[in-house]
């Protein structure tokens, strides 16, 4: 892909063969419930979306699992999950991974308290989403103990590969430019493999916004990101942006294999 590539596929791109429909079936997933996610809360009801031909189709959910110690990979995720509620069809739905350390030294470290809003998410509900984004801070250019714990906890998942197929993407945050925006997300994409994901980067899909040096910005093409410096950096409109674009992006490449025979329009609007 050129320069300042569009941001999604092309409706015009073949569809998918019919045989493609049967592979890799996940009855935990067909069989879940639906979320019907309001801002900035998780509120699960039925939830359907109707098509032309007057049917209707359950909404795909896209988990945005994420780690966030002083804000900065939470705030990316809020706009990874504006970016998906704006494509129809899909919704986000935010969850935090367990905590690994006490409160004792969470406040010794000043780590300001969670909003209650966003659930701690389980291993065993990892099933019921279409497409999961995970978000989290590098520890010396890898992810942290927190999402690794996590990821860890998913050994049964592991072993009767039920999230075989599924779409998964990154973003994270770092406290200096050469801290790992890259290898943070590169080396998490074991984590994937082993599960047999499908590992979704956004590559250079942002278009103009991926090539300006005008200023620091943070992200790449494995995905969104954020410079937090000591902690009092906010993000820029810049990285919130991407996280929004991340967000309708893997929302689309989600429709792309949940439904192949829907046309996806190309936005490019980036």
């Amino acid at each position: 892909m050129g320069k300042g590539g569009g941001c999604c596929a092309t409706k015009h791109r073949s569809p998918l063969d019919e045989s493609d429909n049967d592979i890799l079936p996940n009855p935990q997933r067909d069989s879940r419930s639906v979320a019907s996610v309001q801002e900035g809360q998780n509120t699960r009801t039925d939830s359907t979306v109707p098509l032309q031909d007057g049917a209707l189709l359950k909404k795909l959910r896209i988990f945005i699992v994420f780690y966030s110690m002083y804000g900065h990979i939470e705030g990316l995720a809020r706009m990874m999950k504006k970016g998906i509620d704006g494509i129809e069809g899909v919704e986000g739905v935010l969850f935090r991974v367990p905590e690994t350390l006490s409160p004792e030294v969470l406040d010794q470290m000043k780590v300001p308290s969670k909003e209650e809003e966003i659930p701690v998410i389980s291993a065993e509900e990892l099933v019921e989403a279409d497409g999961l984004l995970f978000g989290f801070p590098t520890r010396y250019g890898s992810m942290s103990a927190q999402m690794k714990a996590f990821f860890d906890s998913t050994g049964q998942l592991w072993k009767e590969q039920k999230l075989a197929g599924v779409p998964a993407g990154f973003f994270v945050s770092t406290g200096t430019q050469g801290g790992g925006q890259e290898t943070t997300a590169w080396t998490a994409i074991t984590q994937l493999a082993h599960h047999g994901m499908l590992y979704v980067p956004i590559g250079y899909t942002f278009g103009a916004g991926m090539f300006k040096m005008d200023s620091i910005r943070g992200g790449s093409p494995y995905g969104a990101g954020v410079f937090s410096g000591d902690g009092s950096r906010e993000p820029s409109d810049t990285e919130l942006a991407l996280a929004e674009h991340q967000g309708k992006y893997m929302a689309m490449i989600v429709k792309r294999v949940a439904r192949p025979y829907e046309s996806i329009a190309p936005d490019h609007s980036t």
